[in-house]
């Protein structure tokens, strides 16, 4: 498989997904100017969106969208338990954080250089979806309770955006423990590191 990806973007979501279940995939940058990956292609040949995260299949199928991206992953690799068995109320639990952290916290998310009355009105509205989400992982090491998902994954790296918005997560305990315990999960230092390079 190849996960193509932009350092600080959405992608590392998929990205810290598969170094979680150990699967082979190669690592493709994309430069969003020239709209070419890093070996040269032409990114729009592969996904017409013209977006990251951008998982191509070994059949040479492409697969777009984060949250359908993480999914497909973790059932390639049910025994990593990443996801919740399909048809359990369990599996819709994770489709209800996957789709709140998708709408709510990372759509309409301003880019880091946006004027600050953008990214003060988007940290206003956010503030009170922060702190949801910190009260329910006041009880609980993840989102679903004691297991690290596929919904953690793309958590973390929602959150991974707050300070250049204007978010600090200090002003909520139980979120900055949370994030700084999935930060030192292997997969995730891992998937940082190997996005720096």
């Amino acid at each position: 498989m190849k996960l193509y990806f932009k350092s600080g973007a959405c992608s590392l979501s998929p990205h810290i997904v598969l170094r979680e279940a150990a699967l082979p995939f190669d690592l493709v940058a994309v430069d969003f100017k020239t709209g070419k990956t890093a070996g040269g292609e032409d990114f729009k040949k592969i996904n017409p969106k013209g977006y990251v995260p951008t998982l191509q299949l070994d059949d040479g199928h492409v697969l777009t969208e984060g949250v359908a991206i993480v999914q497909y992953l973790a059932d390639r690799k049910p025994e990593a338990q990443l996801a919740p068995r399909a048809g359990t109320l369990e599996r819709y639990r994770l489709i209800e954080w996957l789709n709140y952290i998708a709408t709510e916290l990372h759509k309409g998310t301003p880019p880091a250089n946006s004027p600050p009355e953008v990214k003060e009105a988007v940290r206003e509205a956010r503030l009170p979806k922060y702190g949801f989400v910190a009260e329910q992982l006041a009880q609980r090491e993840f989102l679903l309770g004691e297991r690290f998902t596929v919904a953690d994954a793309y958590l973390f790296t929602v959150l991974t955006w707050s300070k250049p918005r204007g978010i600090e997560l200090e002003r909520w305990p139980a979120l900055k423990a949370y994030f700084d315990r999935i930060a030192a999960r292997p997969a995730v230092r891992e998937a940082l590191a190997a996005e720096r390079n």
